[in-house]
């Protein structure tokens, strides 16, 4: 299958802004362009091999398919080597937690979807179909996604609301031997730490002299969170709309109470403006706001990646008054945290050497590699690359392929 970045229909089918025949009323594509653009959708099949002639399809379809299916039936591995299996993604979401839109249902959720679909394509030429499920119990999501995985080499969770996102993600990798990713969480986690790591390395200053502070307790928070552990990272809280997570609070989840028992080593207890006093970190996943009082009590010298959308938690202007690298998740801004600069490499790198999982391993990995390919260009308003730079793909690839094979998880 491809992605195809155009519309595949004619311009005059898909661009006009023609609204349903017999309708009197005005097409809604006269009043946004994003409305043109999407009609019809973003993607379509396209095969890979001609069917001009009956030898053609004798070959493509009946009686040739019998060959290959009977060959793969008595040696299952084939299947990898003849089918599309492992080239292709499962974009797969309930529709629960879609970008800043919240709970908007399957149907809603499938314009992303097919978005992250063409992603996959354009930036780390993997196929991807979206999947949007009508269910959003964990037991009915694991139980689906399980019984679709015959056709898939892995499977990108995507748009799926925390705390479940974490159950649903865990009990598929238990029962699946190909990689499962939830890109709201790791690709985030990927791509906050390339960009952690620049900003550090600009600085002058280690990891491990660093203390952040992250806004944050969903499924971004808490994946940064474990990262910039793994990363070495001197100390990190997590604040959520309660105040700090911290082991003396009795009103955490049991995955708040995970994140309290590895992160917050000084014990800090309070609001999350208190945290932030004398902290060289702020990380942003959280959408409320920061009060320019409590960005100007940071550590000189600070980094500020306030990476809500639309409305970052700091606006750059505040920001820059007070720190030295800002980021945000906005692409009019410089420093753009994207999880595309993540996830299109990520799954081509574990695809590539047909791996069982992606390991925190493969994640750090992918996030030394992505920070490298701004080498020697670093500066303050570049300590993340452009999701348009063709070094960042193969970068991220190759390195994951690699780590993979150190880890054991690779099988070719």
């Amino acid at each position: 299958m491809a992605a195809e970045i155009v519309n595949p229909r004619s311009d005059s089918e898909s661009r006009d802004g023609q609204n349903e025949e017999g309708s009197g009323a005005e097409p809604l594509e006269s009043f946004d362009p994003a409305l043109a653009l999407h009609r019809g959708g973003k993607m379509a099949v396209q095969a890979t091999v001609p069917i001009r002639d009956k030898d053609d399809l004798s070959l493509a379809y009946t009686p040739g398919v019998a060959k290959v299916c009977s060959a793969i039936a008595e040696q299952p591995d084939l299947v990898h080597d003849y089918t599309w299996k492992s080239s292709v993604v499962a974009v797969v979401t309930d529709g629960t937690a879609v970008l800043g839109l919240g709970d908007i249902g399957p149907e809603a959720s499938l314009p992303v979807m097919e978005g992250k679909a063409i992603l996959f394509k354009q930036f780390g030429g993997v196929d991807a179909v979206p999947i949007a499920l009508n269910c959003t119990d964990v037991d009915e999501i694991v139980e689906t996604v399980v019984r679709m995985a015959p056709s898939f080499g892995g499977v990108n969770l995507e748009d799926i609301s925390a705390p479940r996102c974490f159950e649903v993600e865990r009990r598929l990798q238990e029962r699946l031997d190909i990689p499962i990713f939830h890109d709201d969480q790791h690709g985030t986690a990927v791509v906050t730490l390339a960009a952690l790591r620049n900003a550090a390395r600009l600085s002058g200053r280690p990891l491990g002299d660093l203390r952040a502070v992250i806004s944050g307790a969903g499924a971004a928070g808490v994946a940064i969170a474990k990262m910039l552990i793994e990363a070495g990272i001197g100390d990190v809280a997590v604040a959520d709309r309660k105040g700090v997570v911290s082991r003396d609070r009795d009103d955490l989840t049991p995955i708040k109470a995970e994140v309290a028992s590895f992160t917050n080593k000084t014990g800090i207890s309070g609001t999350l403006e208190a945290a932030l006093e004398g902290a060289d970190v702020f990380i942003g996943v959280s959408g409320g706001t920061v009060a320019e009082p409590a960005v100007a009590s940071m550590a000189k010298g600070a980094f500020v990646f306030a990476m809500a959308n639309p409305n970052p938690e700091v606006h750059p202007e505040v920001a820059h008054k007070y720190a030295a690298v800002v980021a945000t998740g906005r692409s009019d801004f410089p420093n753009q945290i994207n999880n595309v600069l993540a996830f299109p490499g990520i799954f081509a790198g574990a695809l590539q050497v047909r791996a069982s999982r992606i390991t925190e391993g493969m994640k750090l990995a992918a996030a030394e590699a992505l920070a490298s390919v701004v080498g020697d260009d670093l500066a303050a308003d570049y300590v993340i690359p452009s999701p348009f730079d063709e070094r960042v793909a193969p970068a991220v690839t190759a390195a994951v392929a690699a780590a993979a094979r150190a880890e054991g998880v690779a099988r070719r």
